[in-house]
């Protein structure tokens, strides 16, 4: 029997798995990297819950934790501006007002559209974007609200521009790019008998990082990633350390690719590749896995109790309907005997819907569990690795950021909800959330190093430098290059700056759906450089 082998002088890549069994003592062994980590998600996490509270009190102390973050911008963007309530706004006067911001949707889905006659509403709720032309603003306080506008020719706001030492802030007034639930600062003169024209905004800004990165950037930095695992090989060190990111593996839908997905566990373990390969696979320190484990659960279950003559109490039915979460716990359990594993819920998994969502109870992975190295995670999850600051939710916050929201670039939604410094800024609104009432926890007190964002419709990702100092659009006005997936750096591309004289350094990572595209991410943790490796599970196909 011919043993197909490479051509002598052959030097182009050649399939491992091709080649020639060797002896045991002739294998390569490798041996998996490790790396610190601590559980950021104590802020997540609910010891007790009641939910006889109102949502306006999660309103109001989000504005009062964030009032004096919106003053000493206003301080820095304008100074000398004098900021008031909207009680306290003069006619004619230019002034600065801080509040939460209420954009009026003619569009917007409404719980009581569920009991109207008009059947062709339906057409309007399945829109993925629920945005106007007519879309308005208002902006409100802890005493009262009133409209913006903004600022056309012939007003006193449009004239104040004209004025020596005007500074424009954060650009002006898009009503289509803002959302329900943000605060933020708005600059302009209340017309006699009219509403508030607004000539200028203002964010937060990004937070200061938590602390410096443990190494600092290598320059120049990276180019744009490629889709696979040879520029990782190519661009590795010795000694670095990478993070695994994957969500949407869908087990139980229908998009669900099982050949690609027990490909990546086989790659991840070590147990698939050439030996560069798996000496990459040895540095993945941790793998994350942002929800989306399961697909329409609720869809399966009742499938199995509407089938013909099927009894929804019936043993045999239930088997049915649990077995893809036996499937996830098989495949975590596989995962988890490899290398430290984080799980974290998503919007089809077992547990509760309103964020943040608490951890998936153990008895749901029996096998998995009996692994120390099992994270069962909160969403979102903070944590810290190696000593990078790492956030990441499984889409559903910017998921519904889009639909209320102009901008279409999921990078850019991102970096929005970072410079507004909150994750969820369309909670409770059309987000549901726990009614919080001292605290608001998707509040950022800083920026991470590293923000992903799961469940995704593509790979993309950025990485944004911001210097000490430097003030520009809370807007994610990105480059073409760097929405594509670059990893070219924004500097200035958001609003805010450090504390201390450091940079403010994020990478956002928007992490696919596995189902849909067969791609994981590796994340470099000495350089933030990101590496998506596809797997595909068709036939001729591999890594």
């Amino acid at each position: 029997m011919d043993i197909e082998r490479p051509l002598p002088g052959h030097t182009s890549r050649y399939d491992e798995l091709l080649a020639p069994s060797t002896s045991k003592g002739d294998e390569a062994s490798f041996n998996r990297e490790s790396a610190s980590y601590t559980n950021l998600d104590g802020r997540f996490r609910a010891s007790k819950r009641t939910y006889e509270r109102q949502y306006a009190q999660l309103y109001f102390s989000r504005l009062m934790l964030l009032k004096n973050v919106m003053r000493n911008r206003v301080e820095q963007l304008w100074p000398g501006m004098p900021v008031c309530s909207i009680l306290e706004v003069q006619e004619g006067k230019e002034v600065a007002v801080i509040g939460t911001i209420y954009k009026n949707m003619k569009l917007k889905p409404s719980i009581l559209d569920e009991y109207t006659k008009d059947r062709g509403l339906k057409a309007a709720l399945g829109a993925a974007n629920f945005c106007a032309d007519d879309d308005g603003v208002v902006m409100e306080d802890d005493g009262a609200r009133m409209v913006l506008s903004v600022a056309t020719p012939g007003t006193m706001a449009a004239a104040a521009v004209e004025l020596p030492g005007w500074a424009p802030g954060d650009g002006p007034l898009a009503v289509q790019e803002l959302v329900t639930g943000l605060v933020l600062a708005v600059r302009g003169v209340h017309e006699p008998g009219g509403d508030f024209f607004v000539s200028a905004v203002a964010f937060a800004g990004l937070a200061p990082n938590p602390g410096p990165l443990p190494h600092p950037l290598p320059l120049p930095l990276p180019a744009a990633p490629s889709a696979d695992a040879a520029a990782a090989i190519a661009a590795a060190r010795p000694g670095d350390k990478y993070l695994a990111l994957v969500s949407g593996l869908g087990l139980g839908g229908g998009r669900a690719d099982m050949l690609a997905t027990q490909l990546a566990a086989e790659w991840l373990g070590g147990s698939l590749g050439s030996p560069a390969e798996q000496q990459l696979a040895a540095q993945v320190v941790r793998l994350v896995v942002a929800g989306g484990g399961l697909g329409q659960l609720e869809g399966l279950a009742g499938a199995a109790a509407t089938a013909p003559g099927a009894n929804p109490y019936n043993r045999s039915a239930q088997v049915v309907a649990l077995q893809p979460v036996r499937d996830l716990d098989l495949l975590l359990a596989e995962l988890a005997a490899a290398l430290p594993v984080d799980v974290m819920p998503g919007a089809e998994d077992p547990a509760n819907v309103a964020l943040p969502q608490q951890p998936m109870h153990r008895c749901l992975f029996p096998a998995a569990a009996a692994h120390g190295s099992l994270v069962r995670a909160t969403n979102p999850h903070e944590f810290e690795c190696g000593g990078v600051r790492l956030l990441g939710t499984s889409g559903q916050n910017v998921d519904d950021v889009a639909k209320y929201c102009g901008l279409r670039d999921r990078l850019d939604l991102m970096q929005r909800t970072l410079a507004c410094r909150h994750l969820a800024p369309t909670a409770p609104d059309t987000l549901t959330c726990y009614p919080f009432t001292d605290d608001d926890p998707f509040i950022l007190a800083s920026t991470p190093h590293v923000y992903f964002v799961g469940n995704q419709p593509e790979f993309a990702t950025r990485l944004v430098v911001l210097q000490h100092g430097c003030s520009s659009s809370g807007a994610a006005g990105s480059s073409t290059a760097a929405a594509a997936g670059a990893a070219a750096p924004e500097a200035g591309a958001a609003g805010g700056s450090g504390g201390g004289g450091q940079p403010v350094v994020v990478r956002l990572v928007a992490v696919p759906s596995f189902a849909r595209s067969g791609t994981l991410v590796l994340l470099n943790l000495r350089t933030l450089a990101c590496h998506p490796v596809r797997f595909d599970g068709s036939l001729g196909m591999g890594v």
